[in-house]
This record gives structure tokens, sequence and C-alpha cells, in this order.
């Protein structure tokens, strides 16, 4: 029996404990670096002005099981009501190729693979405003599908650099440090593409649908796309 099979046939006093995880997680903060959008200022991060978004997902589960998908709709639905326009790529289900460090594009573009990161989601990025990473957590960094689009930033590095950004994941465990390294990650990302970071909501202890839908970080990620 693999966990999801597992957590969908724990009872609910099992599903409480991790839910009190969940909670404690989103009022405290801690050490893995949880961070509330919700808390910052209406217009704060938009200025007041309609933003171009870019919402890339990468999880492989369908998209009624994904606990990060889940994460990723409930932003955009603040953000497009707050009237945003909000892009979303698929990363794990669309044509993607890593990168392979051929240098042909100069890290100015193009790119030799002529995929869906090239031809679809790459234009879309180079308008976009604020560009929010999501993903699952798989040992303890980005699935390998969100690496490979990270990895094919380096194509047009520079016209990448100075956007705002959001990073939201999900974990099945739970510990105050479950999330550490993949925020260190993201955070030199954000030093080196000389990013705005406009916020993170990492939902640990969300280790099925179910979990994360009764946690309080959908919240956190609508409020999040609503007040940018």
């Amino acid at each position: 029996m693999n966990r999801r099979e597992f957590l969908k046939l724990t009872g609910m006093g099992a599903m409480t404990i991790f839910l009190s995880g969940c909670g404690l997680s989103a009022i405290k903060g801690s050490s893995a670096g949880s961070s509330d959008g919700a808390a910052q200022a209406a217009g704060s991060v938009s200025g007041g002005k309609q933003m171009k978004i870019v919402v890339i997902t990468s999880s492989p589960h369908p998209h009624d099981e994904s606990t990060s998908i889940y994460l990723a709709d409930r932003f955009t639905k603040g953000a497009t009501q707050a009237g945003h326009e909000v892009f979303t790529f698929d990363a794990a289900n669309s044509d993607t190729h890593p990168c392979r460090g051929c240098d042909q594009c100069h890290m100015d573009g193009p790119c030799i693979w002529k995929d869906d990161i090239e031809n679809t989601l790459m234009p879309k990025m180079l308008e976009a405003d604020l560009l929010v990473l999501t993903t699952p957590l798989y040992y303890f960094g980005m699935s390998a599908q969100l690496k490979t689009i990270v990895d094919r930033f380096y194509s047009r590095t520079g016209k990448l650099h100075g956007k705002k950004s959001i990073l939201m994941a999900t974990a099945y465990n739970r510990d105050d440090w479950t999330m550490s390294a993949l925020v260190d990650h993201y955070d030199t990302l954000v030093r080196y593409m000389e990013w705005q970071d406009a916020g993170k909501v990492l939902g640990i202890g969300c280790g099925s649908r179910s979990l994360v839908e009764h946690s309080k970080f959908g919240d956190m990620a609508e409020q999040m796309g609503a007040k940018l």
C-alpha cells in the first residue's frame, strides 16, 4: 500500500493530528521559511496595476488529486478576481526537455529545443511581471518537472531578471525543517535573478488532497493572489 492509499484509509483521529501540524505551520512560520502572504498590504506587489502572471505547476498527479495544484488553483482564483491576467503552464504534462548545457543560446536564446518551454512558456515568462513556482516536495527539493523549467531559464537569463516571484509547495512531512532545502534553493534563485520575492506558501503536513483542502494553506494562497 502506498502513502496516498494509506492516507485515504486513515481515520479522523490521524487526520486531526496532521491538520494540527498544517495549522501551526501557517500561523507560526518556522525555520522552514513559511511566510503568510495574506499579511501583505493589498496592492503592495502590483502597485495597484494589473499584472501578467505565469503560474507553473509541476505535479505529475491528476489535477483533482494534486496538493500543490490545489494551491495553484486557489492562488489563481484570488489573482483573477483581483483583475490580474494569469497563464498556467503544466510542466508535468507538457513536451519539455532538460537543458543540455550546450550554450548555443548564449544565455539570450533561442534554445535548441523547440518544445513547449521554448514555444509556449518562454514567451509568456518574458512578458510576465510575476512568476509563481509551484511544486510538490520530492526528497526535500522541487520536482524534476519544475527543475527542468528552472534550468531552462538559462536561455534567457538576462531577460528573466528583475521580475517578481512566489513559491508554493506541499509536502507529506510536517517537521519544521521540511522545506528548508527547497527554500534555500528558491532564495538563492531569487538573489541571482534579482527577483522580488512576493511570498511563499509552504504546505507541510499535507500529504493528501483532503488534508490540504482542510488546512489553512488554500486560504493563504487565495488571499496572496487577491492582495497582490
